[in-house]
């Protein structure tokens, strides 16, 4: 949750290339892309997984606050946000991957993913315009603008830059779906809001926006609809109203929703016009309904709490187990039940940021297996098969990054044809490999591209 262009083309710069961790040890790269030791890094895996390589950032996204977010891949592609624009990655050899470009576009959290030769972002945070040499808007916000940026991708070496789509209370995450013709392309987006005296975010902000973008004219993409998915009203939620997150099942034409006070279960047969199936509240165990993921059969639906906004260390023995955790609903007749819960096991420092966080389902046939990123907590690998009874099978993590109260650590955690993913705030992108009985199926599927929020059956 943490916390938004050019008149023409945005500018894209080379990088350094990826540095290399074939030993037991980690490396990590110098500036200028060659590998140096990271054995004060402080750190630490079960044995069943190894870091084999790790890319710093690199300017120009590579100040204080160019936060690595979230994570796309497509092909041999990896795609990562920043804070301050996105960049590119060549990932044919995981344990090299090569920066192909960057794209300095700043913006919170500028969250991405790709379709065909079309990038999205996310923009949560009013700027003077919508084109990548904007500025924040401050506290002045006539005229400010937020929402979706969209980017030609056809050719990776030079990004360029499409439209905008102005949201309400901008986008903080967005989910897409495939219409039905395969001519349009859907958008979920997801925003927190109001905020009354905002020109960006007015009141009242129960419900998500639909952004309909044409494949052949993607200049022409727009609003088409603002559905409220909440009948009885929004809970309580610690922030705002509205929606942190959706996860789109097209296949099963079914969404869950993670909407800050709430989880919500949603028919989009009609992707324009979603259905809602059922709402959910936790107020006990859950503060920020953050994020949600479906397991393979669409049989079950994990919802995680994101206890504190992503700020606090919520992963230490002052804190309950069901708090700053995930929840694992099983679907039975059509209705959400809630079956358990599944919190990162390893205690972290009083100054380590720690809290389920964005992961992925990895893609074996009859288990429940997940990867995800708690920050500083590292990445976590668990078993949700039994719903009941979910276990952590592998981890990894780094040491405190320093500081009292540092944001740092990993934002998103995905698995991908046979490695694990990880955009870590600071410390670049990291890939990760685990070698257990239990995963090594995952590594028979070969995926053609992967975009979290938009599952697909393997």
């Amino acid at each position: 949750m943490l916390a938004a262009a050019c008149a023409g083309t945005p500018v894209a710069s080379p990088a350094p290339s990826a540095s290399t961790a074939q030993t037991d040890r980690p490396a990590s790269a110098s500036p200028s892309g060659s590998a140096s030791s990271a054995a004060g890094d402080g750190v630490k895996t079960s044995a069943n997984v190894k870091l084999v390589a790790n890319v710093p950032r690199a300017a120009p996204l590579d100040g204080p606050m160019s936060w690595n977010s979230d994570l796309a891949f497509q092909g041999k592609y990896a795609y990562v946000g920043n804070f301050a624009g996105f960049t590119i990655y060549d990932i044919s050899d995981p344990a090299q991957p090569q920066t192909v470009s960057q794209v300095s576009c700043p913006a919170q959290q500028n969250d991405v993913s790709v379709y065909g030769d079309l990038l999205i972002l996310s923009i949560d945070e009013p700027r003077s315009g919508e084109t990548c040499d904007s500025r924040s808007a401050g506290p002045d916000r006539d005229g400010a603008w937020e929402g979706l940026r969209i980017f030609d991708i056809s050719d990776k070496k030079n990004p360029a830059y499409v439209s905008a789509v102005r949201t309400d209370c901008g986008s903080h995450t967005h989910t897409m779906v495939p219409g039905k013709d395969e001519k349009k392309l859907y958008v979920y987006v997801s925003s927190p809001g109001p905020e009354p005296d905002s020109k960006t975010c007015p009141p009242p902000h129960e419900l998500i926006q639909i952004v309909e973008i044409p494949l052949k004219d993607p200049k022409s993409a727009k609003i088409v609809a603002k559905p409220n998915i909440f009948p009885d009203g929004q809970g309580d939620g610690a922030f705002a109203t509205g929606c942190h997150d959706i996860t789109a099942y097209p296949e099963k034409n079914l969404a869950a929703a993670a909407c800050f006070g709430d989880g919500v279960l949603l028919d989009i047969a009609d992707p324009v016009k979603p259905k809602v199936l059922q709402q959910v509240r936790d107020t006990e165990n859950f503060q920020i309904w953050h994020s949600a993921t479906f397991n393979n059969d669409a049989t079950k639906v994990v919802f995680a709490d994101e206890l504190g906004g992503g700020g606090m260390p919520t992963c230490d023995s002052k804190t309950p187990k069901t708090k700053g955790a995930n929840a694992i609903y099983d679907i039975a007749g059509g209705k959400l039940e809630r079956r358990g819960y599944f919190k990162m096991p390893r205690e972290q420092t009083a100054g380590e940021n720690c809290v389920a966080h964005n992961g992925s389902l990895l893609p074996i046939k009859g288990k429940d297996v997940m990867v995800q990123a708690w920050y500083q907590g590292g990445v976590s690998i668990w078993d949700f098969t039994d719903s009941a009874e979910p276990r952590e099978i592998g981890f990894f993590e780094r040491g405190p990054a320093g500081g009292q109260n540092a944001i740092a650590g990993s934002w998103s955690a995905y698995y991908y044809n046979g490695y694990i993913y990880s955009s870590d705030i600071l410390k670049g992108l990291d890939v990760i490999r685990i070698d257990d009985p239990l995963t090594d199926p995952a590594g028979q599927v070969t995926m053609d591209d992967f975009n979290v929020q938009t599952q697909k059956s393997y």
